[in-house]
């Protein structure tokens, strides 16, 4: 099996991924640098997560033992059956073992999730989620999905050579995703937490989500959350280092590309849709936010996946 090595490979590191295009867009693996993705063990394999929290998203299962960590907000503590992520944008510091530590873990590389991250909703909500609550105590059956996930990814990682294997790796990872987020989702929708600001945060992602399509104005939000706009966009940059605007535009354009690829809507009904109030100022918010008029869109020779 191969052995732990410390990777020197620097990243911009990015709260989120915005650019819808990246779903689309080749991967450039520099495969002599780095692997994309790897599961390792800490005892197997001699080596542990936190050597790695810089080039990585860290996915941890703590098979023994526990592991205290700060996140510069609080500390927290991981025991038997918890699930920890270390996402790249979090500070992780402080890290500290007991002598019997032993956990299974997966490595994702930024560029790697940024490819076959599968949905963009549920992607912005579990990114907060899990800044504000990365430990997470797995009930049986969590244990169980996620446990099946481990071993596909541990199959299908030692096929190397694997005619297609960059991307049934990536497949495998869109599952596991799709398994965080429906074991997180009530916990999502319930979000119980001593920070107010998340809370309002969710809250106001959830809004964003309802009503993007027609209300792109941060005011909008402000009312329907019973404060002021100033105070809307305070939150969202202290919760996600990004202003409110920043959001309704992420899942306006999340929409916008959904209907520019449904061919039974003519641009003019999307721009309806929209509550755009001409063709115009539709077409100029289209070539702003995803980078092509409407008509460039759905005339270009590669399609955007979502």
């Amino acid at each position: 099996m191969e052995k732990c090595e410390r990777r020197n490979v620097i990243f911009e590191i990015k709260p989120l991924i915005f650019n819808i295009f990246l779903l689309s867009l080749p991967l450039e693996i520099n495969a002599i640098e780095m692997k994309q993705v790897k599961l390792l063990n800490t005892k197997a394999d001699v080596c542990r997560p936190s050597e790695y929290t810089r080039d990585y998203h860290i996915h941890i299962i703590v098979r023994q033992g526990s592991t205290t960590f700060s996140d510069r907000r609080q500390v927290h503590t991981a025991g038997r059956n918890d699930f920890v992520i270390w996402q790249m944008s979090n500070t992780i510091e402080d890290v500290s073992y007991s002598d019997d530590f032993e956990a299974d873990f997966l490595l994702v590389s930024s560029d790697f999730l940024g490819l076959y991250n599968p949905e963009m909703v549920w992607a912005a909500k579990g990114y907060i989620f899990i800044k504000m609550n990365p430990v997470f105590s797995l009930n049986d059956k969590a244990l169980e999905c996620l446990n099946g996930d481990f071993l596909q990814f541990r199959h299908r990682l030692d096929n190397e050579d694997a005619l297609f294997h960059d991307d049934v790796i990536g497949r495998v990872l869109q599952i596991f995703l799709f398994d965080i987020w429906d074991m997180y989702s009530s916990s999502i929708r319930n979000m119980q937490t001593d920070d107010n600001s998340a809370r309002m945060f969710i809250q106001f992602l959830n809004l964003a989500q309802e009503h993007c399509l027609t209300n792109r104005d941060v005011a909008f939000y402000a009312s329907e959350l019973c404060i002021t706009p100033k105070y809307l966009s305070q939150v969202s940059q202290s919760v996600s280092n990004q202003p409110a605007s920043t959001w309704i535009e992420y899942y306006a354009a999340f929409e916008l590309v959904r209907l520019l690829n449904d061919q039974s809507l003519t641009l003019t009904e999307i721009a309806d849709r929209m509550a755009f109030s001409s063709n115009s100022h539709f077409t100029r918010y289209c070539k702003r936010v995803i980078g092509m008029t409407p008509t460039e869109y759905r005339h270009k020779d590669t399609d955007i996946h979502l």
